[in-house]
């Protein structure tokens, strides 16, 4: 056997997997078509940010990423919900969950995804039994009951008793395996970029509710003795597209409003990028010797930092199985058990999610009435409030 264990895809989901099974001893490859774009101003740079839950901090600490990521990540220590749904762009409720009512840590940890493929990357570079191939892709893939033989884009051929499938929405190993998707499509885009403003966050993730969608600041260090920001704007789709081709000085003044003013002017501090808002789940999470995990497995909007959170506890539960049995790697066992722990949770989130995006997208005012008063009553009981809080976390409800 080549490998214990061939990843196909190196986005961060796909790097995590590598460190976490590597760490755990297990011989692996890594392989990604395209190498990772690891500075910020560099051409693809992935200029979209990720914020780490408690779980998933824990786990990357773990398999030995969070010393090399703690320096740089941003605190999220409180969650902050806008409605401002009115006739005028303006706050009409504005709540607060504190991550102390909880925990004594923060929600989360936010960092830039450029950066956190650079630390991941040079991780996997300080591990042994770890081959990363940026630039090399899996183009095909053969099963049998004892093993699995993956093409590689370069022409050669690998034997390995496990394929772990985190390839994205679009994940040719998924679709070579035969395992369909159910895709929810939302006409939605949504834009992602940096920002520079006046008014400090002071490590509060925003999320403001109008129409089309949230517009989501998640702090980010200070650039150039500024604060900063990280933003997600969902709209509609031809919006998204209209305010994707404006001007720097245009876009602005649309950014400015949209965000109520909260902390005063926004100055644009990077490129925008922009992609389709999808929900997606796999028809199942396992083929023969295959394990799918992250967007390969499933897709929500972004919203409550949950997607790449619910992909780390794919992977952590996957880990943990090849762990407890490491004789049975890859096995109908292994993969049975693994998708029976994962598919309930996956697929209540996934449905949660797409619920909440719908109530984000109201128009109608009176709708964004009904949005509004349903916020102010969950946050005004306390229990209710703090179960909220922890299934976002990832608790089980």
């Amino acid at each position: 056997m080549d490998y214990d264990i061939v990843i196909s895809g190196g986005g961060i989901a796909g790097l995590t997997a590598a460190a976490g099974f590597a760490s755990a001893g297990f011989h692996t490859l890594c392989v990604d078509p395209t190498p990772p774009v690891t500075m910020r101003d560099g051409e693809g740079a992935d200029l979209r940010t990720t914020a780490f839950l408690q779980p998933a901090q824990g786990f990357l600490d773990e398999i030995g990423l969070w010393p090399r990521l703690a320096e740089h990540a941003t605190p999220l220590q409180v969650m902050r919900i806008v409605d401002a749904g009115g006739p005028v762009a303006e706050p009409r409720v504005t709540k607060d969950f504190e991550s102390n009512d909880i925990s004594g840590k923060p929600f989360g940890w936010n960092l830039p995804n450029w950066l956190l493929r650079r630390e991941m990357a040079t991780r996997l570079g300080e591990l042994a039994n770890v081959d990363f191939r940026p630039g090399t892709a899996t183009t095909a893939l053969f099963t049998r009951e004892g093993e699995a033989r993956v093409t590689l884009s370069d022409g050669s051929k690998v034997r390995t008793r496990l394929v772990v499938a985190a390839d994205g929405r679009g994940s040719p190993m998924r679709q070579t395996a035969g395992i369909g998707v159910k895709t929810t499509r939302f006409g939605q885009k949504a834009l992602a970029f940096a920002v520079t403003h006046p008014i400090p966050h002071c490590n509060v993730s925003t999320e403001i509710h109008r129409t089309g969608g949230p517009f989501t600041l998640v702090p980010l260090p200070d650039l150039d003795g500024q604060p900063c920001s990280a933003v997600v704007w969902m709209e509609d789709g031809p919006r998204a597209e209209r305010l994707y081709t404006l001007d720097q000085s245009a876009f602005e003044e649309e950014m400015t409003s949209r965000s109520c003013g909260l902390f005063g002017p926004l100055k644009l501090a990077s490129r925008r990028t922009i992609w389709p808002i999808i929900a997606q789940e796999a028809d199942r999470l396992t083929s023969q010797r295959l394990a799918l995990i992250a967007e390969a497995a499933h897709v929500v909007p972004p919203i409550g930092a949950q997607g790449l959170n619910m992909s780390l506890k794919d992977l952590a539960a996957l880990r943990d199985l090849a762990v407890a049995r490491p004789e049975g790697l890859g096995d109908r066992q292994m993969l049975d058990t693994y998708h029976r722990t994962r598919v309930a949770d996956i697929r209540a989130r996934v449905a949660g999610i797409t619920a909440l995006n719908r109530i984000s997208q109201l128009s109608k005012e009176p709708l964004r009435d009904i949005r509004a008063r349903g916020l102010d009553a969950l946050y005004g009981f306390k229990p209710v409030r703090t179960s909220l809080m922890r299934l976002g976390l990832g608790a089980r409800g």
